[in-house]
């Protein structure tokens, strides 16, 4: 993510933040709470850092389970969204924003649609299947960087 992006992104808060209710990783945003706590002391590099790690979570789990059909028509259905800030994000973030607003029946005409191995899924279903698998990375790079490997981890039955 370029610098100028992060200075218009504010936060990479989505509004569903599962902090308030005991994770140390929010499985909305995928911050951790220290950095949720602490962002507003954050310098630009600190901001930065947390951006770049999440871009790099996302686009590793979205873009190989969602594909592009037509950019053109993507754009268009990003655009109808009206999703706020959403068009200064990268790919995957502004893939993973729109999954939220596409009804459960992959429209034909959104500009994405899910690779072969997940087609028989609905959005719903592959939406799900993304937000776990990134709330396990975030969880192990968690306690891999930042809790050194202590702890019982965050996954639920962990």
């Amino acid at each position: 993510m370029s610098e100028s992006a992060v200075h218009r992104q504010k936060t990479p808060c989505v509004g569903l933040c599962s902090t308030v209710f005991g994770d140390l990783v929010c499985r909305g945003c995928r911050r951790f709470l220290h950095e949720i706590v602490d962002w507003n002391r954050y310098d630009a590099e600190q901001k930065a850092a947390v951006w770049r790690r999440i871009e790099q979570l996302t686009e590793q789990v979205v873009m190989t389970r969602i594909e592009i059909i037509s950019m053109i028509r993507f754009r268009q259905t990003l655009a109808a969204a009206k999703l706020p800030g959403v068009e200064e994000l990268p790919l995957a973030l502004q893939i993973h924003r729109l999954l939220t607003r596409l009804p459960d029946d992959w429209p034909e005409d959104c500009g994405i649609g899910p690779r072969a191995d997940y087609r028989t899924l609905g959005r719903r279903q592959l939406r799900e299947v993304i937000d776990q698998e990134l709330f396990a990375l975030a969880d192990a790079y968690y306690q891999r960087h930042v809790a050194g490997g202590q702890g019982a981890g965050l996954m639920p039955g962990s």
